[in-house]
């Protein structure tokens, strides 16, 4: 599948290459691409910016028909809190953005530093968790999940990414304020 991820930061490019190495033609693009380019090839788009990048992104290309994959916790600048959040979400926003697109919620909760440390804890595959409105784009990113390792939670409609990016928001706190570090996730326990 052609994966285009929007941003190349430690998380954009994590993601990118744990989807290569699992046979995906995947590129992490920065911000000096062609993002025109880049979508319009692409069969899904993953949004790896920052929250605050979205605006700029949707005008730069035509998302229309895609399966956008929003991974952003809309943290504020000082990382106290969301800047989206209640009543709405940081993917429920950008969806807004782009009328045209499929959007998920996914790899929200998971740090860049597991993308390269084989996406498990102590031999136990990490989850992510997966909200959208459309259960087939829903099944469709879950299958990535599961090709690079990653046990998806069905997470349900988009709504859902309301409680996701807390839970999101959380592990940020745990790991770099309460100082458990980069080398924790999320996990439910499903029977």
């Amino acid at each position: 599948m052609n994966i285009a991820v929007i941003g190349n930061g430690n998380i954009g490019s994590g993601l990118a290459g744990a989807l290569a190495k699992a046979g995906h033609a995947a590129v992490a693009h920065g911000r000096d691409a062609d993002l025109k380019a880049a979508v319009a090839g692409a069969d899904v788009v993953i949004l790896a910016t920052p929250y605050g990048a979205a605006a700029d992104v949707a005008k730069a290309a035509d998302f229309t028909g895609k399966l956008v994959i929003d991974l952003s916790n809309p943290v504020n600048a000082e990382f106290s809190g969301l800047v989206v959040g209640h009543d709405s979400s940081a993917a429920e926003e950008i969806a807004r953005l782009l009328p045209g697109a499929t959007m998920v919620k996914a790899f929200n909760t998971i740090f860049a530093q597991h993308y390269g440390t084989g996406l498990s804890i102590k031999d136990q595959p990490l989850q992510t968790f997966v909200a959208s409105d459309d259960a087939a784009a829903r099944d469709r990113v879950s299958q990535l999940a599961r090709d690079i390792g990653l046990v998806p939670v069905d997470a349900g409609p988009l709504k859902n990414a309301r409680y996701l990016e807390p839970l999101g928001f959380l592990n940020i706190q745990f790991g770099y304020v309460l100082g458990l570090g980069t080398a924790i996730a999320p996990q439910w326990q499903i029977a």
